[in-house]
């Protein structure tokens, strides 16, 4: 084998975008317990829950770094855009990114069956994995691939920003939901609105770096077709929903103390706002996001481990 290989692996899995997805996991987690779940299962279905979940992520990124070796050789990179460059600096044939991508998908859903029959097979006096959680897990990485190969290509549609919205924002975190929970509930589902929203206006921010080298290649994001004016709006529009979805749900799917913790990262996007489509360096999207997921899963924590038991 090449040498550069398992190097250049190692970089198209994108580690600190895996990492990320480890965090938004664990809020989802969190936010569980802090409904009052989490009595079956333990620490084994946490643990293979995320064990399942991370080569579907790289999965998803090798993927993204085979149908995108052309923009990507095309953009400038930036730490938050432009894909991993792996492929371009090396000048390795992008079928090895293509082969990751089969071989990580692979062991996902080897581990997602195994999860989910563990109990019919005495591994385990209950599934490991819930069904509920298994199958969010395999429209994640249906979707995912989707967001970049076809047939959909969503990403080079115009349907990229939002279905990575999805996928990141609200599919991700229930999955850690129902990986404890066992089920999706519709409060579980409305708490997750806001983040939704938030990467939303992140993958704004993260694609505008890339729309000459995009439209170059017939690439179709929301960058490349809308106007800079259009883009700043929806920009304002995610963050405003954002915000007043976090104080609409007050009392209802968000305790006071996530909501909270959810409203003060947002102040990051005021600046954003005011920077977006006339810098290029994405950046204050890219830290509102990270804030808040690390913020309301303490919250949520917080919520599971001293608010829950006295109330």
């Amino acid at each position: 084998m090449d040498r550069r290989v398992p190097a250049a692996l190692w970089r198209l899995s994108r580690p600190s975008q895996v990492a990320l997805i480890g965090l938004v996991y664990a809020l989802g987690v969190a936010m569980a317990y802090g409904r009052g779940y989490g009595e079956t299962g333990g620490a084994a279905r946490l643990g293979l829950g995320l064990a399942a979940l991370i080569p579907v992520a790289a999965s998803v990124h090798y993927a993204n770094e085979y149908a995108d070796v052309e923009t990507d050789a095309l953009t400038d990179r930036t730490p938050f855009s432009g894909g991993s460059g792996a492929l371009v600096e090396t000048d390795l044939p992008r079928r090895i990114a293509l082969r990751g991508a089969v071989a990580a998908g692979g062991l996902g859903v080897t581990l997602t069956t195994l999860g989910v029959a563990s109990e019919a097979t005495g591994l385990a006096e209950a599934a490991l994995l819930p069904p509920t959680a298994a199958a969010l897990l395999a429209g994640i990485l249906v979707v995912g691939w989707q967001y970049s190969v076809g047939p959909l290509r969503l990403a080079w549609n115009g349907l990229g920003a939002p279905a990575n919205a999805l996928l990141g924002g609200v599919a991700l975190p229930l999955y850690g939901f129902a990986v404890v929970a066992g089920e999706v509930t519709a409060a579980a589902a409305l708490a997750t609105l806001p983040f939704g929203a938030t990467v939303f206006v992140n993958l704004l921010e993260t694609t505008w770096p890339d729309r000459r080298a995009d439209a170059a290649v017939g690439k179709r994001t929301l960058a490349t077709r809308w106007s800079p004016r259009r883009l700043r709006a929806a920009y304002a529009l995610g963050g405003a929903t954002a915000a007043v979805a976090t104080v609409a749900l007050v009392g209802r799917a968000l305790p006071p103390v996530v909501a909270a913790a959810t409203l003060l990262p947002l102040v990051g996007l005021v600046p954003g706002y005011r920077r977006f489509t006339r810098r290029e360096e994405p950046l204050p999207a890219v830290a509102t996001m990270v804030a808040m997921a690390a913020t309301t899963t303490v919250a949520w924590g917080f919520v599971a481990l001293w608010v829950r038991p006295g109330g």
